[in-house]
């Protein structure tokens, strides 16, 4: 595939680096470039900062996860742990603790200084399903280099309940990036003067510094977080509303003292202890607040679009919801623990619609809430 040719000037709006909001990528991949959709976008695919990505027509089941390295092709390392493939035509279903690798209906064609950043989609993080995207040559999983040209992979892996997908079905989400938007807790300090970032005195340390809520994360029912249950039924990853939450999940309520021992390779979902808002013409992305601190996993789903958590002439409305799993051994959590960081960037330019804004957004004002296929508790 040819090399794209370099983008004109100032063609995203009043800045020339940053993340690219929905009406830069829209024009960008109607005009054949960066993205290169093999059917038309459908609605809701395009989000205030991000593109969903769509599944393909077919599946590898592999027995291993790789990353093809600098080297090599998808398809060059394909048969070194290829299985069996699966048609996704009209559904099939995707078992625990299995890996597949799925092509994407979205293939890139980036300019040279543009790259890409992946993510599971909230709703697929809150049901313990693992997405990670592949590019030919990767040697890190859901990242896109500068450049590159070339069909993108989803590796799938549901740890917790198995899933029923088809072609079509969006499990993650692309942000694209031009340049190298500078960022530091300075410039975050002066955003939350401007634009509330959080409705209490704000922790920033490396970013916007969040701690867990063990003591009043739903304060009418009691309960501070859900664990999943084994053995449970299928989640088809297209119907929302549709599933009995008490099929599928545990209730976890207060503990007088404010502590959670998270058992080994169990999944919980909990709320942060904080609401937060994430200003119109910024994005944010959840990171592990510092990997020594504790044996366990927060956010499988990290991206925040602009908008989430905003209500006019009110304080920041929306708590982040956090997919937590323990590692080897048992750890206690305790509350008001910080368990992660919202690192902020600029877009190029506020998107003509923000998340909760006659989008359909699932999450806006949430509390501790469950992905969008469970009924309401």
């Amino acid at each position: 595939m040819a090399q794209p040719s370099p983008i004109p000037d100032s063609p995203f709006g009043r800045h020339a680096s940053g993340i690219m909001p929905s009406h830069v990528l829209e024009r960008l991949i109607a005009d054949g470039r960066e993205v290169i959709p093999a059917e038309p976008l459908v609605p809701g695919q395009l989000q205030p900062a991000s593109l969903d990505l769509r599944l393909g027509a077919k599946a590898w089941r592999v027995r291993a996860s790789f990353l093809p390295g600098p080297n090599a092709t998808v398809a060059d390392r394909l048969p070194s742990v290829f299985m069996h493939e699966i048609d996704l035509t009209n559904g099939a279903v995707l078992e625990t603790d299995c890996v597949y690798i799925v092509p994407l209906l979205e293939s890139a064609a980036l300019s040279p200084g543009i790259c890409g950043a992946a993510n599971p989609k909230s709703s697929t993080g809150r049901i313990d399903v693992f997405v990670r995207l592949i590019t030919d040559h990767a040697a890190a999983f859901d990242r896109i280099a500068p450049g590159y040209c070339g069909p993108l992979f989803a590796e799938i892996s549901p740890r917790t309940f198995p899933v029923l997908v088809r072609k079509g079905s969006r499990l993650n989400q692309l942000r694209l990036r031009h340049g190298a938007p500078t960022s530091s807790d300075a410039a975050l300090k002066e955003l939350h003067l401007r634009s509330p970032l959080t409705d209490t005195t704000p922790t920033i340390d490396g970013g916007l510094c969040l701690s867990i809520d063990l003591k009043s994360a739903d304060p009418q029912s009691g309960r501070i977080g859900w664990r999943a249950k084994r053995h449970t039924g299928l989640i088809d990853v297209d119907k929302p509303g549709l599933l009995d939450p008490w099929q599928f999940w545990d209730p976890i309520m207060a503990d007088p003292g404010g502590c959670l021992v998270l058992d080994p390779d169990e999944f919980y979902i909990l709320a942060s202890r904080e609401r937060v808002a994430i200003p119109l013409d910024h994005a944010a992305e959840m990171e592990p607040f510092n990997p020594l601190v504790g044996e366990f996993r927060v956010h499988y789903a990290g991206f925040f679009d602009p908008g989430f958590g905003v209500e006019t002439g009110k304080p920041p409305t929306a708590r982040a919801v956090l997919e937590v799993r323990s590692r080897e051994v048992p750890f206690i959590l305790e509350h008001g623990q910080v368990i992660g960081r919202l690192v902020f960037e600029r877009l190029t330019d506020p998107p003509p619609t923000s998340y909760g804004e006659g989008l359909g957004s699932n999450y806006q004002r949430q509390g501790l809430k469950l992905s969008k296929h469970f009924r309401a508790p």
